[in-house]
């Protein structure tokens, strides 16, 4: 079984998509998984949600649940399925419900600030 260790990210993060801010967070959850790079996880209250479309994409974590994947949609880009979102997560994630998490990617950024 790989470790999962889920604890309050330091500091405050942003998430930035196509030079625009999309949420900033001093509540955001770093989750560790094994050896994969930490994920930070956002507060769905601190980002602008109205950014985000649901797709048809979900995948399955054997240890998290399913994952609602979501484009990010501004003004002059489509960022397709570069955030998740565990909706219902299994009972051991629960902490991580309500939370989205955004994949690295050239137009999407993650920082501590």
């Amino acid at each position: 079984m790989v470790e999962i260790t889920i604890r309050k990210a330091p500091g405050k993060w942003s998430v930035r998509s196509g030079g625009a801010i999309l949420g900033e967070s001093t509540g955001a959850l770093e989750l560790l998984e094994g050896d994969l790079a930490p994920v930070i996880y956002f507060p769905r209250a601190d980002i602008a949600m109205a950014f985000l479309d649901v797709t048809d994409k979900v995948t399955h974590c054997p240890h998290k649940g399913d994952a609602t994947h979501f484009s990010i949609v501004n003004k002059s880009s489509v960022t397709e399925n570069a955030a998740w979102s565990y909706e219902d997560p299994l009972p051991a994630m629960a902490e991580i419900k309500g939370y989205v998490a955004f994949y690295p990617a050239e137009s999407v950024k993650v920082e501590q600030i």
